[in-house]
C-alpha cells in the first residue's frame, strides 16, 4: 500500500472508516485478491468471527454459514467483474468458477472470439487456456483456436478433450470443424476441376464436384490433410439430424471413399472401412436409407468373429438405433452382446430396455444371465405402469 494510503488508514477512526479506506485504496491500486480478501474482513466482522484469514471456510458457526456464503459469493461476483473490466480474464475466471457462475466470463471469451482478427495476441494464450483447457468455453475455445493456430493444431486439441465435453458442446465443436474443413476441401476441388473444365456451374457441392472425375484422385492425388480428413469425419457423429453440417459430413465421406487405398486410414471396428461405415452412420443420422444404414452394421456386426470387436459392433448399433428412433427393433439383434453392460456413468443394458419398451427383452436375457437386479427391476417397472386399457 501507499504512503497515502497507509496514512489514510491511520487516520481513519472508526472500523467501517478503516474498512471503506482499505478496500477503496486496494481498489486503486488495482489489487482486487487483497480486495476480496478486505471484503471478507468486513464480512467477518460484521458476524462477529474471526478476522484472520478472511477467505477461510473453516470454523465458520452453522447458525452463520448461510450468511457468511452469501457474502462470500456476493465479493467473489464484485471481484470477478473487477477483474473482468481489466481485462484479466484468468483471475476472473478463478473468482466466478468458483461460485459456479460462468456466464459472466463465457460472454467475455464470445466478445473476445467474435472481434479476433486470426492473428494471435498477447491475450491469446489465456483466453486460450481458459476457455478451452479450463473449460469455461470449449466451443468458442475451438473456434479461436481454429483461427490463430489453424487446422492442425485445433484437431489435435479437439481428438483430447472431446470426450471432457458435455454432449452440446461436442456438437457444436463438430460443427464449427466440419464448416471448416468442407470449405477448404470444396475450394481446393473446385480449383482442380476448373484446370480442366473452366465453365463450371457456381455453387456445385463436393458431392457433385467429385461425381464422375475420377482423375481428381489419380496416382494417389488428394486435396487436403487426410489426417484432419479421418479426424473431423469422426467429429461429426456427434451431430444432430437437424444440423446442417451432417450433410457436409457425408460427401466429405463420400469424398474419402474415392482416395487411394493407402490414405483411407483405418479406425476401430465397426469403421474399419472408415468412409463407407462413416457415410452409413451419418446418412442414417441424417434420415437418410435410415433402414440400409441400420442393416449395414448389423450385418457387419453378424459377419465379425471376434467376441470384444462385436461388444463394440453391437455398442454402435444402439447407439444409431437410438438416435434415429428405431431402439425397440435393433435392442434384440445387439442383446447377446450387451445385456451384461451396466455403466452408472455410461450405457446401461437395463435402462435401454425400460426407456425403449421392452421389458419383455429385459426379462429374458435377466434370466438368461440369472440377474436378479435385472428381473426386480422388470417386475417393480411393470407394477407402476398404469394398466392397459381394454
Amino acid at each position: 500500500m501507499s504512503a497515502t494510503g497507509i496514512d489514510l488508514l491511520r487516520s481513519a477512526e472508526t472500523p467501517e472508516h478503516i474498512l471503506d479506506t482499505l478496500e477503496q485504496a486496494l481498489l486503486d491500486q488495482q489489487d482486487f485478491h487483497r480486495w476480496f480478501d478486505a471484503r471478507m474482513i468486513r464480512a467477518r466482522r460484521q458476524l462477529g468471527l474471526p478476522l484472520t484469514q478472511p477467505t477461510s471456510l473453516r470454523d465458520i458457526p452453522e447458525a452463520q454459514e448461510a450468511e457468511w456464503r452469501k457474502a462470500y459469493t456476493d465479493a467473489a461476483r464484485d471481484a470477478g467483474y473487477h477483474f473482468l473490466r481489466n481485462n484479466l480474464l484468468a483471475d476472473a475466471w478463478a473468482y466466478f468458477r468458483t461460485i459456479r457462475e460462468p456466464q459472466p466470463v463465457r460472454d467475455a471469451i464470445e466478445q473476445l472470439v467474435q472481434s479476433s482478427d486470426g492473428t494471435p495476441g498477447a491475450d491469446t494464450d489465456e483466453v486460450l487456456n481458459v476457455a478451452l483447457y479450463e473449460a469455461a468455453h470449449p466451443v468458442a475455445g475451438i473456434t479461436l483456436l481454429l483461427r490463430t493456430h489453424g487446422t492442425c493444431n485445433t484437431v489435435t486439441a479437439l481428438s483430447q478433450m472431446i470426450g471432457q465435453m458435455t454432449p452440446a458442446e461436442r456438437r457444436q465443436a463438430a460443427a464449427v470443424m466440419v464448416r471448416h474443413l468442407y470449405a477448404d476441401l470444396l475450394a481446393n476441388v473446385r480449383r482442380d476441376v476448373e484446370r480442366r473444365q473452366p465453365a463450371l456451374k457456381p455453387d456445385l457441392t463436393l458431392r457433385e464436384l467429385i461425381a464422375g472425375r475420377e482423375f481428381l484422385f489419380a496416382d494417389g492425388n488428394y486435396h487436403i490433410d487426410v489426417s484432419h480428413l479421418h479426424s473431423i469425419v469422426g467429429f461429426a457423429r456427434h451431430l444432430h439430424r437437424e444440423d446442417p453440417e451432417l450433410r457436409l459430413a457425408i460427401d466429405m465421406s463420400l469424398y474419402g471413399q474415392q482416395l487411394s487405398e493407402h490414405l483411407r486410414y483405418p479406425a476401430d471396428v465397426p469403421f474399419d472401412d472408415y468412409y463407407s461405415a462413416s457415410e452409413q452412420f451419418l446418412q442414417a443420422v441424417a434420415g437418410i436409407d435410415v433402414a440400409a444404414g441400420l442393416n449395414w452394421f448389423t450385418q457387419r456386426l453378424q459377419q465379425e468373429p471376434d467376441a470384444p470387436d462385436q461388444r463394440l459392433i453391437a455398442f454402435v448399433l444402439v447407439d444409431l438405433a437410438q438416435r434415429c428412433g428405431k431402439t425397440a427393433e435393433i435392442l434384440p439383434i445387439a442383446a447377446p452382446h450387451l445385456s451384461r453392460m451396466e455403466d452408472p456413468n455410461g450405457f446401461s443394458f437395463t435402462a435401454c430396455c425400460v426407456e425403449s419398451g421392452r421389458l419383455d427383452l429385459l426379462e429374458t436375457t435377466a434370466l438368461e444371465n440369472n440377474d436378479l437386479l435385472a428381473l426386480a427391476t422388470v417386475l417393480l417397472v411393470r407394477q407402476t405402469q398404469p394398466p392397459a386399457s381394454a
